[in-house]
């Protein structure tokens, strides 16, 4: 096989270029690929390998092999040189491949004859699509430059194949983005809805892969990183020298935008024959494989930069983004890779659903899901490449589950089963007036979490007593800097008017772990859930906690306040924290200021030390909210994030409701106020559960308030506390399936 020259490529590509354009069903334009691929590069065979599944690679055209093992030989991921190629996302060339570690035989083939061995990835931008190779029998490895020609061809059949260009009757040859997909993720919040897909950065579409001109292409290049490079200085500027972390960022990108060596390389690949637009594509491709394969954190962590910047190039290129004039469907449901709190709720309560490929349950984005009400699946993996705008999509929050473009059988079933959800909230709303009274005549005091100003009317529609939990810190994750003192007091005192004297309970800033202040250098920690985080950041930093407990004296102005430090593990620091808090009290005193008519003074008992507190502490504390959240994970010691253990444990098991009987019988000595907030309050079986273990009040997302206490007005908790005790008894493990045995024996 003879190098190509520049001018040489770009005959190729356009010859490739026409034959793709040429009339003809996806197998048969495959096949021409593969013939004018070795007859341009003089190689005895060419072969296309595509995926047929996520772990299949399936033989869909040749050149040079036998015709029949055309959609019969199939390998796994990493199986064979080629299986090889298609998992490293790396080419090999060989000159002796029955030699090379973990080569295949495929007698089906024919290729026993052949030595030489050239394969490379065809991949865009990390989604996996095949493998491209060439053979030969005389026994020698590909030069760079034929090395480089085949990886350019590759370049543009992914494009094609992006394009549908492939399209055809053979399984492995469907045409992209058009059957029904099914993507298994995790629940960041229940719920299901049905809508139409928007991308909150749609992909940008190369048409045309190939350049006719490469000296109009290089200018095209030249102008739109000139106009990138403008685009972050203006960035730069706009965010002022106090951000010291994103103009660090930016800096970054500056360096890369004004990298010499990077467009060299695009350069060089538009002298080969692709557009502008492809060869900054190509690029982003080479640096994703290769920083993917780095075992240097550091650089993997790159990885989101290099996209971001490319993507701004390749917007400037292309015209296309977000500005395309394409407008929001109804019903959209948000499609993203991750997004801050601040850009979601920029969509302003229009969105049905969100799916997520990264995210977790704990995140900014999972907390605005749960103030909206509305579904949210993360963790999607691959949802992004498949999707496009408009595409139908059904999201069940409740599995975790997200069928994008279904078949009209699921559609209907998915239906059926909204239409059962909204009977349901229909018969909840009679109840909104009612008590959560119990059987046994327990009154339980059904609280909402909130953390935004749109969630407190559901302070009437949902039927809460009051606001159990008002995160704090949400006013902070969606600035690029601190919110000042007035601004926070005006906020609070918004929440306030809003709540009509209803007890609103205040968290203080709750950061760290996974949910880090876009202006806050992230901490290096092995462990976050365990390491500096809430309020060991507000007593190590007190600058800030200061400024947030003089925003809520000023915002009660007279009327009672209530105020609740975080993570709380040992009880000196809630003693620190609340002499803060007094000596803000007497500071705004010294001031003449009206201060609150009442203070409470709470904390979060999250970790299982502070159950064990002292009998001092719970006689000091006006009141304790059990963050069941955080408790379960470090109760069960089991990252909530890592999917793998977080469903192993039950809430119901008869260790950890021991352990919640624990602690309310230690409150109930003293006479301490005693709640609980998290994602079990809401859940119905789990609601009744704790409220037999004797909790009087739960705090939850305001959708769950109807369905908590429907199910609490038909139980006699007496009888389910003797149900749990008995399942204890006999020593099992949960005491679900009783719970379950019994609550199916109530009448409506």
């Amino acid at each position: 096989m003879p190098d190509l020259s520049e001018s040489d490529s770009r005959k190729l590509l356009r010859r490739l270029r026409d034959t793709l354009a040429l009339p003809a069903a996806g197998q048969e334009r495959l096949d021409r690929v593969t013939s004018l691929i070795a007859s341009s590069l003089k190689t005895e065979v060419c072969s296309v390998y595509l995926f047929r599944d996520d772990d299949t690679l399936e033989l869909c055209a040749t050149q040079g092999l036998r015709p029949e093992a055309v959609h019969q030989t199939r390998m796994r991921l990493g199986e064979g040189l080629v299986g090889r190629v298609a998992k490293t996302g790396k080419f090999i060339n060989t000159a002796n491949a029955p030699a090379e570690k973990g080569f295949r035989y495929m007698p089906e083939t024919g290729e026993e004859i052949y030595s030489s061995f050239l394969g490379v990835p065809l991949q865009r931008l990390g989604d996996r699509l095949g493998v491209l190779v060439v053979q030969s029998k005389r026994a020698r490895e590909f030069s760079e430059d034929e090395l480089y020609a085949l990886e350019v061809v590759a370049m543009v059949l992914a494009e094609m194949s992006e394009l549908g260009a492939f399209i055809g009757e053979g399984e492995a040859l469907q045409a992209p983005h058009q059957g029904p997909e099914v993507f298994r993720g995790a629940t960041g919040q229940e719920g299901a809805a049905e809508g139409r897909v928007w991308l909150h950065e749609p992909r940008v579409v190369i048409t045309n892969p190939v350049n006719d001109d490469p000296r109009r292409e290089k200018a095209r290049l030249r102008a739109g990183v000139e106009r990138l490079s403008a685009d972050v200085d203006r960035m730069m500027q706009a965010i002022g020298a106090a951000d010291k972390e994103q103009q660090q960022v930016l800096e970054a990108y500056r360096l890369f935008a004004n990298s010499r060596g990077w467009r060299r390389r695009m350069e060089e690949d538009i002298d080969r024959g692709l557009s502008a637009e492809a060869a900054v594509e190509k690029e982003q491709s080479t640096i994703r494989a290769r920083l993917q394969q780095s075992q240097d954190q550091y650089l993997r962590e790159r990885l989101d930069d290099i996209d971001d910047l490319s993507n701004r190039l390749l917007r400037i290129l292309t015209g296309q983004g977000q500005e395309t004039g394409a407008e929001m469907p109804e019903n959209p449901v948000l499609i993203a890779r991750n997004i801050g709190p601040g850009e979601l709720l920029e969509y302003d309560r229009k969105l049905r659903a969100v799916v997520l490929e990264e995210g977790s349950v704990g995140s900014h984005a999972a907390i605005v899901a749960r103030a909206w009400g509305i579904p949210l699946v993360i963790r999607a993996e691959g949802i992004v490449t498949e999707a496009l705008n408009g595409d139908p999509i059904l999201v069940d929050g409740d599995s975790g589950v997200v069928h994008l473009r279904p078949e009209e059988t699921i559609a209907a079933a998915f239906r059926d089963k909204i239409a059962m959800q909204a009977k349901a909230l229909e018969r909840y709303a009679d109840l909104r007036p009612l008590p959560a009274l119990t059987k046994d005549g327990r009154r339980i005091a059904l609280h909402m979490n909130a953390g935004l100003m749109a969630d407190l009317p559901s302070l009437t529609h949902s039927g809460a007593e009051g606001v159990g939990l008002f995160r704090t810190e949400l006013q902070f994750l969606i600035r690029s800097h601190v919110p000042g003192r007035e601004q926070l007091a005006r906020l609070y005192s918004r929440v306030m008017d809003a709540a009509k004297g209803k007890r609103v309970v205040f968290r203080t800033l709750d950061i760290g772990s996974d949910k880090v202040l876009p202006y806050m250098k992230p901490q290096d920690e092995p462990n976050p859930a365990l390491g500096w985080r809430a309020i060991r950041v507000g007593l190590d930093k007190p600058g800030v906690l200061r400024m947030q407990l003089q925003a809520l004296i000023r915002a009660a102005a007279g009327r009672p306040l209530s105020i609740m430090f975080p993570f709380i593990a040992d009880p000196r620091e809630f003693y620190e924290a609340r002499e803060l808090l007094m000596r803000e009290m007497a500071r705004e005193a010294r001031l003449n200021r009206v201060l609150p008519a009442r203070l409470e003074i709470g904390a979060m008992l999250e970790t299982p030390s502070l159950a064990f507190a002292p009998r001092q502490f719970f006689e000091q504390v006006d009141f304790l909210s059990i963050g069941g959240n955080d408790l379960k994970q470090f109760f069960f010691a089991a990252d909530r994030e890592n999917e793998r253990v977080r469903r192993r444990y039950d809430t119901l098991s008869s260790e950890f409701l021991g352990f919640i009987a624990r602690i309310v019988e230690r409150c109930r000595e003293i006479d301490t106020p005693l709640s609980f907030c998290g994602e079990d309050a809401g859940r119905p079986v789990e609601a009744a559960c704790l409220a037999a273990m004797g909790l009087d009040m739960l705090s939850m997302r305001p959708a769950s308030i109807g369905p908590v206490k429907h199910l609490l007005r038909r139980t006699n908790l007496t009888d389910l506390a003797g149900v749990i005790a008995e399942a204890q008894a006999e020593g099992a493990q949960s005491v679900r399936p009783m719970v379950m045995s019994y609550l199916a024996g109530l009448k409506d």
